[in-house]
Order: structure tokens, then C-alpha cells, then sequence
């Protein structure tokens, strides 16, 4: 198990974790990350795994880890609260809007669901169970403590845990309730998700809640994108979708056009509490608004 960071949590973010190649610490970070990194080296700002304050004439072998605080980029706001539905010792479950990030990622910092509520909750140690997609909306489970995380994700990883959404989609002749199986690959080089032939590894049950294009999506499986790549093989891509089925351009600060797609309700036996829980979205969507 990884050892805790040296530095701690700061204004919600905590320290960058960095493998060096080995050698000089200021030359490296500099050839790496530019004069900004060198800079922070000079100003004593980052640390071996042990704490000790790295210097201009640090050097460290291969493999050996430096943490340092990031610079945080440009980010345009999102203009959405997240409603905590519900807090105790062990875990805080939110209501996440779209256009919120679970946590950070590339441009991604401030502006996501984790960095926010450990700033409005003083939580440092506030960690997601899981995730949503940015552009899903909906109920997500964090752990407060470091203690009880593993159990938690542990949860989730093995399929312990009972996930309905709500979708928005064209209207389709086919017969519901139907089970879409397939198996799906996400590349990081590549913004969409894609099937290929193969033993399936992700499977979805569809149900036509209403004659109005309003669906219940359940997985039985979590890959990237699974839902959204399903409802588009059916040729019913969920409303407001710019990946699928087709890549659209969307402009960061359009908050105007959300995924419809909603985790609607989790379900689950607390590992630590040893009850049953069960959280709801207070959201709904409604002919492509979203409440």
C-alpha cells in the first residue's frame, strides 16, 4: 500500500506525486516541466517521499518519487451547486451536477466535485468511491477518511453495488426491456469509447419508462462511457450527448445543452456500517431540461 504523501492536502489539492529517471533533481524537473518546476526546487518547494526538502544539489536514483504542489491552470467556473444528500464519519454522498468533473484531470483542477467539497466541507482527506463522467449527473459517493477507502472502492470495484440511471432518447420501435452486451475498449488517445468483437465485458438493461423518450438504464458492468456508448448502438444516442455518435464542438463555457443523463439511484450494504443504504437524485429530467 502507498505510503501517505509528505505534503499535506492544500486548499483542496493535494501534493504531485513525480518518478524521476535519476540524477540531479533540479536538472531533471527543469528538462521535464520548464522553469517553473526548477523554480519551485529553489523556493524549497519540493520534497523527497520522506519529507526531506529537496535542493539544487539533490540528486536521487531512478525509480525514487519527488511531490510538489501544482500550478493550478485557467479554469472557466461552473456555474452549479453540489448538494450533499448525505454526510456522517465514514461518507459523504452528493448530488453532482453536470459539467463537474468527479476529480482532477487535465484542465480539470478546482473546478471538480472533490477539490470543491474538501474546501466547503474541510475534509482533506475526502477521497470518491467511484465516478461520474463530467457530463453525468447525478448521486456519488466519497469517503472521508483514509481508513475506511479501501472498503468503500473495494465495493464498488467488485460489483457490490446496485446503480440505476435516468436517460433521455430518441423514441425506437424496438421491444423493452432488452440487455445490450459488448465489449467495449476505451484507448486514451481516442475521446470515444468503442466496441470491437470479443468476449463481451460490459452489459447494460434498458428500460422504456415512457412513450416520451424517457429511459432506465442499469448496469451490470462500469466501463467508460458504457451507457452513453450503449443507448447509441441502439441508435437512441441519450439527448445533448457530443461524443455519440458523432464528436461535436462544444465551447467550454456552454453550459446550456446537459448530457440527459442521470445516476438516478446507488444502492448498497455499507461495508463499515453494516447497513443498508439507498440515496436518490433529487434531480429529474424533463423534454431535455434539466431540473
Amino acid at each position: 500500500m502507498r505510503r501517505p504523501a509528505p505534503l499535506p492536502v492544500r486548499d483542496g489539492l493535494g501534493p504531485v506525486r513525480v518518478r524521476l529517471r535519476g540524477g540531479a533533481v533540479l536538472v531533471e524537473l527543469a528538462d521535464r516541466f520548464g522553469e517553473a518546476a526548477a523554480t519551485k526546487v529553489l523556493a524549497g518547494e519540493v520534497v523527497c517521499a520522506d519529507g526531506t526538502v529537496v535542493g539544487a544539489a539533490t540528486v536521487l536514483p531512478p525509480n525514487a518519487d519527488v511531490y510538489l504542489y501544482r500550478d493550478l491552470p485557467d479554469e472557466i467556473p461552473v456555474p452549479f451547486d453540489v448538494p450533499v444528500l448525505h454526510r456522517d464519519d465514514n461518507i459523504v454522498v452528493v448530488d453532482k451536477p453536470h459539467f463537474l468533473a468527479t476529480m482532477p484531470r487535465g484542465g480539470h483542477v478546482a473546478e471538480t466535485a472533490l477539490v470543491r467539497l474538501r474546501r466547503s466541507l474541510d475534509l482533506p482527506e475526502l477521497s470518491p468511491a467511484h465516478r461520474l463522467d463530467r457530463l453525468t449527473a447525478g448521486v456519488l459517493l466519497f469517503t472521508v477518511r483514509r481508513e475506511v477507502r479501501g472498503a468503500y472502492q473495494t465495493m464498488f470495484a467488485r460489483g457490490e453495488v446496485s446503480k440505476t440511471y435516468l436517460a433521455r432518447a430518441g423514441e425506437s420501435g424496438l421491444d423493452f426491456p432488452l440487455t445490450v452486451r459488448s465489449r467495449i475498449i476505451k484507448e486514451r488517445s481516442r475521446l470515444q469509447a468503442f466496441e470491437e468483437a470479443g468476449e463481451p465485458n460490459a452489459e447494460t438493461l434498458v428500460e422504456l419508462l415512457s412513450g416520451e423518450g424517457l429511459y432506465r438504464l442499469t448496469p451490470r458492468t462500469g466501463r467508460t462511457h458504457q451507457l452513453r456508448l450503449h443507448m447509441a448502438s441502439l441508435g437512441l444516442p441519450i439527448l445533448g450527448d457530443p461524443l455519440y455518435p458523432d464528436v461535436l464542438d462544444v465551447a467550454p463555457d456552454d453550459f446550456t445543452r446537459p448530457l440527459q443523463l442521470l445516476a438516478h439511484r446507488l444502492e448498497f450494504d455499507d461495508p463499515v456500517a453494516k447497513v443498508s443504504r439507498s440515496f436518490e437524485s433529487a434531480r429529474s429530467l424533463d423534454g431535455g431540461v434539466f431540473y
